[in-house]
């Protein structure tokens, strides 16, 4: 497949019915093993038949399996929430450069790196596979840069698309036009260093579609909890952009009163810092589902 560094409407490397599930897989590039290589893009688009602007498309993440050797991260010069950038301009120096190869198991459930400048010499960690970008062709005829994140999704870095769970994304086009890539074996709340584990992974997706229901922000859902994903700069909005979506979720679809779900979600709430490093930061407001009225 190749791989496309904007998201738009173009022509589908494959088209379904809701209903379908798909096996497939991210791109891999030698950029993961730490080489000068560019970075491989997202796969896509996925056309659903009978998906119409004003729907939402449902995708439920199946399965993420690492399936390369190696996974990268590291830090750069002005990338990453604690470094100085050109908006953010410090006097101290920047930081350095540093490239970090993570050794992954043969069996994709943990990686190991070498720490030869630490105490800890070597760290191995479990990993908890995720994907940084899913998306839906944004709206009229916009391509915008994959690192984006925004209504249509694009590059949330959540830790919460994980195995399990269901997103939730706007249909601005026939067909939908779904995206998918940026598989991290790993990242930490906020990607606080610009990058998750960066790797290849095996995935499969099975897709459904809500008709006539319009959403205005993506959203996500797992055993536990309903999610919502705001992304905005400063990070004051995005929060306030994924608790506001929530509230009106609550009363909308689940029967609430406006100022009475506030209520609720305001003790029983949970947020997850998604990423600060992207154009957009990303926060995820979540709910939990047994405080949901029985359907």
């Amino acid at each position: 497949m190749k791989g496309y560094q904007t998201y738009s409407a173009r022509k589908p490397v494959l088209t379904i019915n809701p209903g379908d599930t798909v096996e497939t897989n991210t791109l891999y590039s030698d950029w993961f093993a730490g080489k000068d290589a560019p970075w491989p893009g997202e796969a896509g688009p996925i056309y659903v038949r009978g998906a119409e602007p004003g729907d939402t498309l449902t995708v439920k993440i199946l399965k993420i399996r690492p399936n390369a050797p190696v996974g990268r991260s590291g830090t750069s010069l002005s990338y990453g929430s604690i470094t100085a950038t050109e908006t953010t301009a410090m006097l101290n120096d920047p930081i350095p450069i540093k490239k970090f190869i993570w050794a992954v198991a043969e069996d994709g459930r943990s990686a190991t790196l070498d720490l030869p400048a630490s105490r800890l010499k070597r760290v191995r960690v479990d990993l908890d596979p995720m994907l940084g970008r899913l998306a839906t062709a944004p709206p009229e005829d916009q391509a915008i840069p994959g690192g984006v994140p925004s209504t249509f999704g694009g590059n949330m870095d959540t830790p919460e698309a994980r195995e399990g769970t269901t997103v939730y994304l706007p249909v601005y086009h026939p067909g939908a036009c779904f995206y998918w890539g940026d598989c991290h074996a790993l990242q930490g709340d906020g990607e606080i260093s610009g990058m998750g584990i960066e790797t290849s992974a095996d995935v499969a997706f099975e897709f459904g579609l809500v008709k006539d229901q319009k959403i205005a922000w993506p959203r996500l859902e797992n055993g536990e909890f309903i999610m919502v994903a705001g992304s905005a700069r400063p990070l004051i909005d995005a929060f306030r952009i994924a608790h506001v979506e929530m509230v009106r979720w609550l009363e909308s679809e689940f029967g609430f009163d406006r100022w009475e779900a506030l209520e609720l979600f305001s003790q029983v709430g949970r947020a997850g810092i998604a990423n600060v490093v992207d154009p957009n930061y990303t926060v995820i407001a979540k709910f939990p589902k047994k405080y949901l009225p029985r359907k």
